[in-house]
């Protein structure tokens, strides 16, 4: 017996041994950014059975193979659509400042999706009111409504938005919801959906999981984009899930959550359409060229204003390194001005060195976040940071007026990149997401003043002060770090 024993427990060890050193092998050959792949081996030798699954679990992009498949099939009708695009709109470079024309080039490049010109943004900051306009545009509503979200809870308006989507259905308007399986996991559940199928609004969730998909996709691949789009006339995007700040998330004592979006009148608006549809159509298979399926709805051609806007989708297939790619080139092409707001703020090695190389050279770097967030560990993480960046001159102030959840950079209150991107890895890297890059100086107005209300409502970390807290809050804060590639 004991012989026995000791050969099941030689054979145990012996196969611990071997996929250890497989997968350690898989993650130095990957070529990972360093810290992840240091991440990973360290957690893969001190913690080895958890290392493992967790590895086999969440290790690597996997997105499933329907997915992949009905990707490809689509990329075509895509490549098209982006063509037409490009040959109807105008070239809006020779208004753009030299300084920021990397920017430009880069995302032109990448995505082939054109910078549309001619559109009216407008910057709604309170959640009442979004509520409001998004409602009013379902309820003027006559060929289709289409909504993405992260995150809907229901109760206070956002059952008014569904009230008023069932209403529009009633009167031969088309509509479509789609939301991520997790983040709305207790929507899902709920009375509304099976309400809203009976009516023929159409509900369906992204990215679903379950035991079975344990091992073929990875299951922390999440849809995090919020997109409303109506006619092919009116846009939406930013921060704001189909949440009542008033209902959501009362018991987490961060306050109510601070958000704001864009509405989007413009060409433009149709490449935001593209994205839902894109989505929609890796999830439900329907309609192959679905990027023509709404062409007789399309705006006039647009002329050059000076005022481009590119819509910019992001996510864990072939477009995960453009927006961090973006990030980067715009931190970079400041001159004078720099202001990030971001309820999450994980930075790899590259962020962390372009924030710290604007400020060393003279731009004011102001990192707006909030004091209090809804994850401990992310917080912990976060903070770990500060004074490496303070030391270089960024300032770095503490929102109080809730959870700021509000996600936005403003390049010399020239350049904007806001949508749905956090400032940490898993939204650069892990999540699909959508950004509005504008080159519009009167955006860059409106988000200015917007920034400057959020740091009325905001105290400055002081260095000397920050420095001198406790051992022990230094120490976990360090230690989470360690673990922030994998967060």
């Amino acid at each position: 017996m004991d012989n026995e024993l000791t050969f099941y427990g030689s054979a145990l060890a012996l196969l611990y041994l071997v996929v250890s050193l497989a997968l350690a092998v898989r993650i130095v050959i990957r070529r990972r950014p360093v810290g992840v792949s240091l991440a990973w081996l360290l957690l893969l030798f001190l913690l080895p059975i958890v290392g493992i699954v967790l590895y086999l679990l969440i290790g690597e992009h996997r997105l499933g193979e329907k997915r992949l498949v009905r990707g490809a099939k689509l990329l075509p009708a895509y490549l098209r659509w982006a063509e037409q695009m490009s040959d109807s709109h105008p070239e809006p470079l020779p208004d753009i400042d030299p300084c920021y024309r990397s920017v430009y080039r880069l995302a032109q490049h990448s995505l082939r999706i054109p910078t549309l010109c001619n559109n009216q943004v407008e910057l709604i900051h309170s959640s009442q009111d979004i509520f409001q306009a998004i409602i009013a545009d379902i309820e003027s509503a006559q060929h289709f409504c289409h909504l993405q979200f992260y995150i809907w809870s229901e109760g206070g308006e956002a059952d008014r938005v569904a009230e008023a989507l069932i209403a529009a259905r009633q009167r031969g308007v088309e509509c479509r919801i789609l939301l991520d399986s997790v983040g709305s996991s207790k929507f899902l559940r709920g009375i509304w959906p099976k309400r809203l199928n009976t009516h023929g609004v159409e509900v369906r969730a992204t990215l679903p999981v379950g035991a079975m998909r344990f091992f073929l996709e990875r299951i922390d691949l999440r849809n995090h984009r919020k997109v409303v789009v109506i006619d092919d006339r009116i846009g939406y995007t930013g921060s704001m899930n189909l949440v009542d700040p008033r209902y959501f998330k009362q018991d987490e004592g961060v306050g109510q959550w601070v958000d704001a979006m864009a509405r989007l009148n413009g060409p433009a608006v149709h490449a935001l359409n593209s994205v839902f549809l894109w989505d929609w159509y890796l999830e439900t298979g329907q309609s192959v060229d679905v990027f023509g399926e709404y062409s007789h709805l399309q705006l006039p051609e647009s002329h050059s204003d000076g005022r481009g806007i590119l819509v910019v989708p992001s996510g864990p297939d072939d477009t995960r390194a453009l927006i961090h790619q973006l990030l980067l080139a715009a931190l970079y092409s400041a001159q004078e001005h720099l202001v990030l707001t971001t309820p999450y703020f994980i930075p790899d090695e590259a962020l962390l060195t372009a924030l710290k190389s604007a400020a060393n050279r003279g731009v004011q770097v102001q990192l707006i976040l909030p004091r209090r967030v809804d994850s401990r560990m992310v917080k912990h993480a976060s903070r770990s940071y500060f004074f490496e960046l303070m030391r270089a001159g960024v300032e770095i102030w503490e929102f109080d007026g809730g959870l700021l959840h509000t996600k936005s950079v403003l390049v010399d209150r020239q350049i904007a990149i806001f949508g749905t991107v956090n400032l940490d890895m898993r939204s650069v890297w892990l999540n699909f997401e959508v950004s509005l890059i504008a080159f519009d100086r009167e955006f860059g107005q409106a988000l200015d003043a917007l920034q400057q209300n959020y740091l009325k409502k905001s105290a400055r970390l002081v260095p000397e002060v920050w420095n001198q807290r406790p051992l022990a809050r230094r120490l976990t804060e360090n230690l989470f770090q360690l673990m922030s590639p994998l967060l």
